[in-house]
């Protein structure tokens, strides 16, 4: 299971996914999907609660794996609503590292 997984170092020569493998990755997660922005894929869900201060908690939660997992997404909070968006920085697209960390924070919010 991916939320198991570690992510690994990720340098400038690591590869990016192919929409192959970025699909059959996707097949292991509930609700999320890939969208570009700028020519860059990038993985996207958005979580709803039913008041900001869920959506705050959940927030920590998701800073907390970025921290432990030293790979960190584009986290938005709103009233009730919180979008978080993986990708790899350093390679300019979706490595197995932002599904892996996808998978945490489904994991987190149903440990919750």
């Amino acid at each position: 299971m991916l939320n198991e997984l570690k992510c690994e170092a990720c340098s400038g020569d690591a590869i990016a996914l192919d929409k192959n493998q970025q699909q059959q990755l996707l097949t292991e997660l509930t609700d999320w999907s890939v969208i570009e922005r700028g020519g860059i894929p990038q993985l996207e869900k958005v979580y709803k609660f039913k008041n900001y201060k869920l959506a705050w908690a959940f927030s920590n939660k998701v800073s907390e794996i970025a921290e432990e997992e030293f790979h960190h997404p584009a986290i938005l909070l709103e009233w009730g609503k919180v979008t978080v968006t993986w990708w790899s920085h350093e390679i300019k697209g979706l490595h197995q590292n932002d599904f892996i960390c996808a998978a945490k924070c489904d994991k987190a919010l149903n440990d919750a």
